[in-house]
């Protein structure tokens, strides 16, 4: 039986001492929660929103990290330096990183393997851009993405992998696929996973599905049975929404 796991990205917004503000005012409101947890703020707020949930049911998640360990990568941030700083998982190939910064399923791979070796778990995210979805190439990219995402990941390593699953159009868009679409895709990606690695890995897998996920249409898309959370932005900055969207089925 998978566990449901809700993760709020929290992008590009809320100070330090707004930041950890807001995750002493989520610890409170969380407290109890069945479900998995994990919150990401910008790098230079990580510290003090990770005192601040120590020892709470919230993991801390980082929204990127290197592909290098250390050296002249200016700018970057390694994996010495989120775990130093108190970070649990990272999110990595982000549609946002794909499409702005222009990063290839080759150098996400690299970030994967290197934050497996670091003992970090991993949000691997996949998806597709509107113009791919209809020029008839979703299944194509989401492969392509999952595949050479996760080359050279052993199996035995997938207990640390999340994959998530955010149509780009979906995002900060307000537009949403229907659950039936979202549930069509991830049931694709298990196949996927079958295919490269085993049908007991693809089975275990747990697939989240990001793309404006909010109080209301939570249940809905929680209800089907490939998808097992929810990687969320917008909702994610008011205590109120994550709330509801993370005790969706209290």
């Amino acid at each position: 039986m998978r566990n449901y796991f809700l993760a709020g990205n929290w992008k590009m917004n809320k100070t330090p001492s707004e930041a950890k503000s807001f995750a002493a005012e989520l610890k409170a409101s969380l407290k109890g929660a069945s479900h998995k947890l994990m919150v990401a703020p910008s790098f230079i707020a990580i510290p003090g929103v990770a005192e601040e949930l120590k020892g709470s049911n919230i993991l801390v998640g980082a929204q990127n990290m290197s592909n290098a360990e250390s050296g002249a990568h200016t700018g970057e941030v390694s994996p010495e330096m989120l775990k130093d700083a108190g970070v649990d998982v990272v999110i990595l190939g982000h549609s946002e990183r794909r499409a702005i910064y222009g990063e290839s399923d080759a150098f996400i791979n690299e970030k994967v393997q290197l934050a497996l070796n670091h003992g970090f778990e991993v949000i691997l995210c996949v998806g597709e851009t509107l113009d791919e979805r209809e020029g008839g190439k979703l299944e194509e990219i989401v492969r392509t993405q999952t595949v050479e995402g996760l080359k050279n990941v052993s199996e035995s390593s997938l207990s640390k992998v999340t994959i998530a699953y955010e149509p780009v159009w979906a995002i900060g868009t307000g537009k949403t696929a229907t659950p039936q679409d979202a549930d069509d895709v991830h049931a694709f990606i298990r196949k996927v996973l079958a295919e490269t690695y085993s049908s007991d890995a693809a089975e275990a897998m747990v697939i989240q599905y990001g793309g404006s996920v909010k109080p209301g249409n939570v249940k809905e898309l929680m209800a089907k049975e490939n998808i097992d959370g929810a990687l969320v932005g917008g909702a994610s900055l008011k205590v109120e929404d994550f709330t509801a969207i993370a005790k969706f089925d209290t």
